[in-house]
């Protein structure tokens, strides 16, 4: 298998394009050699001073609908009394939407617009460097074709190989060197030592000597402490880029991918949750400490009881708060909490009296509860899910895999693989799931477990034999492609905390928590774990919104499930989002098309119309876009002058320092001594903005005599004496802008003798655990999967309405071509002109939670609307507001 890889994901390229565009007029950085004390090395520089810098950072964050930042945020940074403090930028994405490949590409970019050539991406555990390392593998020949055979380099830190370190700080080219955390943050590091092989100098400081750009991925893990902080600073960054879904800190965000995002553009799998707990077992009282905090200035605890309604005689578990001395009959009004006492609140635990018995709870452990009947319920569900799952989509060449999560490595050993082998050996005696017969319970499960030790490289899997125990390493975390294969029996894997970051795979579909202590903290990162969309046995991406679907098996309720997963997300992004998109897999409800849906007259008569497929062409008013573009660009050279080339002083500091005071230079600081003129006379300038154009997401191409007429008509031509290629670069964004509005005026759209089936409604049947679900009867099916509250109050409005006939979603796979990427809009609909009956008219709307969209967005929006009056079709975007006056 070779896994395939998309260069065109439009929130992908915009991703890369945000950090690109935080550099803007950066001149090109030719190779040269930069000192630091006797030390020579090939590195990175920055030439932008502060205020470029933020008003860069604040045309990304306007672009992207971020907030604009008052001021750029650094991190401070103080070696031997000097002020090296540094700027980080924060990208954030939804895990399982690539992440890794984005900032791989980006330092590819950066690499190739502005000669930026040092790149270290710190990880904070041996799983993430090792998914790292396998992204750099698999993306290899993608990323050396898309940017025509660019020579870079990548290499794992080694300790035992120092001569990476010296080939990283002496080499001309791309370098990219993965390190974890751990590998630097000590005094006693080797990094830190001096070395015969590096003529007694330190590795540090030949990777100082480069003024790295730190790709920090996952940094709210391991690297915000103190020592981290420092550790980070010691090595002389240019700036930090961090990667993560979930910042504790974002400085300066320049991009955000939400998870509301990522579910409603289909980006990952969607997400079921089944749930077990025990109810109504009123034979003894369960208590679960859910947090202790101070209110008040006294210690109060939450704990979670089983509960008599207050009417129709129904047990619920609730949650309660208890001080010292609190009787938990009282807050329950049940026999068996009779004489269970809250005794003390103290270090962090709730001591519990009953009777004699005095019990000692922390947060997230529980008493009463039989948790092995629920752990065996959890394992023989998932296994049943699996079978069910690998049997559909086997056909379409699709190898499932299963992830438990567990606590304790000894419960594996001691617990759960004797659960596991008995719950499978059970389902294979039903008949239905014979052909899991050939594969015994020992060689279709295997486990990782990491474990910390004084030795960076260390692993160990406890679950099983040494050697077994490397192979079950290798194939779960370095060898994707076998693991995937049907011939690879391992469907099954059991993991501790090792996976819950930096570990993926595409095909998991089932996710299981079998933990003694429940966790709100991680079940993002737990879920990130199998978002991601499922390839097939070619390597390909797999599109099917109805089966790409992660269930995760969890031992709590769906409702607190949900809620403390919605916490954390409202953590990170806040509360302004329509609520979980997560389906409770206890609640599935089947969606049924209607049996003669393909013989209903509204239904053919719509898709008659609005079936067909269009090709586009663009007609330019030449004339019209460069007076557009030349009056744009003199406004904004107006307001922002081009610069001209400067001298910058650079002051460095000869001290002793380290641990062998040793004469180091350190940059204490820089600053602009003079101005250069072009003497060289002038340059191209419409090859400098034709080059900008063609680098461009999606690239540009304008004739050079169209660019020359807009730079005369602005009548700045003046301008770009003092800086051509700042001057072009900045002319090439206000032509690409001006292009982009032009082009909405300038489409052509004309029915091709080619259309869309009705295939798209296929499957006539399927389960839906969507959190909005609701009924239909005026639909291809009873119910409308709808992908937020926006969509679901739409459905509720028009199911009600005498007037309209029918409404559609329309299938993902429905698309609309336009220059700046497909498009898939939402509804199609039927209705009675002026609700009479009779004549009829047929309507195509986008349905928004507000008219605030994205430039990209609004342009597909335009373009569709060309495409849909190719067709005679009325096609609007409309909001909450407009839902009760849709007409023809």
């Amino acid at each position: 298998m070779e896994f395939k890889f998309d260069a065109n994901q439009e929130y992908q390229l915009q991703a890369i394009k945000s950090v690109a565009d935080l550099f803007e007029s950066q001149p090109y950085l030719d190779t040269d050699f930069t000192a630091l004390g006797d030390i020579q090395a090939i590195g990175n520089r920055l030439d932008l001073d502060g205020e470029t810098l933020l008003e860069n950072l604040w045309q990304v964050q306007d672009e992207n609908k971020l907030d604009l930042d008052d001021e750029l945020l650094t991190t401070p940074n103080c070696v031997n009394g000097l002020d090296l403090s540094y700027h980080n930028f924060s990208v954030e994405m939804e895990t399982g939407t690539g992440k890794t490949y984005v900032y791989l590409r980006t330092a590819l970019e950066l690499n190739k617009k502005y000669g930026f050539c040092k790149f270290i991406i710190i990880v904070p555990s041996i799983a993430i460097r090792e998914g790292v390392l396998k992204t750099l593998q698999i993306t290899e020949k993608h990323l050396r074709n898309l940017y025509n055979n660019l020579p870079y380099r990548y290499c794992e830190y080694d300790s035992k190989n120092l001569s990476l370190v010296r080939q990283f700080a002496l080499s001309s080219d791309l370098e990219l060197m993965v390190v974890t955390i751990d590998a630097f943050n000590k005094e006693l590091n080797i990094m830190r030592q001096p070395q015969e092989k590096l003529n007694g100098d330190t590795p540090i400081h030949l990777v100082q000597a480069t003024r790295p750009i730190l790709i920090l991925d996952e940094p709210q893990t391991k690297m915000g402490g103190e020592k981290n902080r420092e550790a980070l600073g010691e090595l002389h960054p240019l700036l930090t880029l961090r990667y993560s879904a979930t910042h504790q800190n974002p400085y300066n965000r320049i991009y955000r991918l939400t998870p509301y995002d990522a579910y409603r553009q289909r980006l990952v799998k969607k997400v079921d949750v089944c749930d077990f707990t025990q109810e109504n077992d009123i034979n003894r009282a369960y208590i679960e400490l859910r947090e202790i905090k101070a209110v008040q200035g006294k210690i109060q605890a939450t704990l979670q009881v089983n509960q008599l309604a207050k009417s129709g005689g129904k047990i619920n578990r609730k949650s309660v708060k208890v001080r010292h001395g609190d009787n938990l009959y009282d807050k329950t009004r049940l026999p068996e909490y009779q004489g269970v006492k809250v005794d003390r609140i103290e270090h962090g635990r709730v001591y519990i009296v009953s009777g004699m018995q005095e019990i000692a709870l922390f947060a997230g452990e529980s008493v009463g509860e039989d948790k092995d009947a629920i752990f065996q319920a959890q394992i023989r569900t998932t296994i049943e899910e699996h079978f069910i799952r690998q049997k559909v989509l086997r056909e379409k060449g699709i190898k499932v895999l299963s992830l438990f999560f567990i606590d304790r490595v000894a419960n594996y050993r001691d617990k759960f693989c004797q659960m596991f082998d008995a719950a499978y050996s059970e389902l294979l005696g039903q008949e239905k799931y014979s052909e899991w017969k050939r594969c015994d319970a020992r060689y279709v499960r295997k486990a990782y477990f990491a474990k910390k030790s004084k030795k960076q490289d260390d692993w160990k899997d406890t679950g099983g034999e040494s050697e077994s125990d490397k192979a079950a390493y290798n194939l779960i975390m370095r060898d994707k492609e076998r693991l995937l294969s049907f011939d690879e029996p391992t469907a099954f894997i059991f993991s501790h905390s090792a996976l819950n970051e930096g570990w993926d795979n595409p095909n998991i579909f089932q996710i299981c928590t079998l933990r003694d202590v429940k966790s709100y903290t991680t079940k993002r990162q737990q879920i990130g774990r199998g978002v991601r969309l499922p390839v097939d046995q070619n390597g390909d991406r797999i599109h099917d919104e109805h089966n790409n679907v992660l269930t995760v098996i969890v031992n709590e309720s769906y409702g607190q499930f949900v809620q403390s997963y919605q916490q954390e997300i409202e953590a990170v992004y806040g509360s302004s989002s329509n609520g979980s998109e997560l389906g409770n897999a206890r609640e599935r409800k089947k969606v049924k098309r209607k049996d003669s849906f393909a013989l209903d007259e509204n239904i053919k008569a719509l898709w008659e119309r609005i079936k067909h497929k269009t090709r586009y062409s663009v007609k330019i008013d030449t004339d019209e876009l460069i007076a557009k573009a030349a009056d744009t660009l003199k406004q904004a050279l107006d307001d922002k002058p081009v610069e001209p080339p400067r001298i910058i002083a650079i002051k460095e500091s000869v001290d002793l320092a380290g641990e062998n005071d040793e004469f180091m230079g350190i940059e204490t600081g820089r600053r602009e001594a003079g101005k250069i003129s072009n003497r060289s006379g002038m340059q191209d300038l419409t090859w400098l903005v034709s080059r900008s154009l063609l680098d461009a997401h999606p690239p540009l191409c304008l004739s050079r005599r169209t660019i020359l007429s807009i730079i005369i008509k602005s009548t700045k031509i003046g301008e770009s004496i003092k800086n051509p290629k700042v001057f072009a670069m900045r002319s090439a964004r206000v032509i690409r802008d001006a292009m982009g509005k032009h082009l909405v005026n300038g489409i052509q759209y004309e029915r091709i003798d080619d259309w869309y089936d009705m295939s798209l409604f296929d499957p006539s049947e399927f389960e839906s655990g969507a959190k909005h679900l609701p009924k239909a009867e005026k639909s291809v099916y009873d119910r409308v999967e709808c992908d937020s509250q926006v969509e679901r109050d739409f459905v509720n409005d028009i199911e009600s309405r005498a007037d309209i006939l029918l409404h559609i979603k329309l299938p993902p796979r429905f698309k609309v071509a336009t220059p700046v990427g497909s498009y898939n809009p939402d509804w199609a609909l039927v209705v009675n002109k002026d609700g009479a009956e009779g004549e009829k008219c047929y309507l195509v709307r986008e349905t928004k939670g507000g008219v605030d969209m994205r430039f990209d967005e609004k342009c597909k929006t335009e373009y569709a609307r060309k495409h849909f009056d190719a067709l005679d079709i009325s096609y609007e975007v409309i909001t909450p507001d407009d839902f009760k006056s849709i007409s023809c």
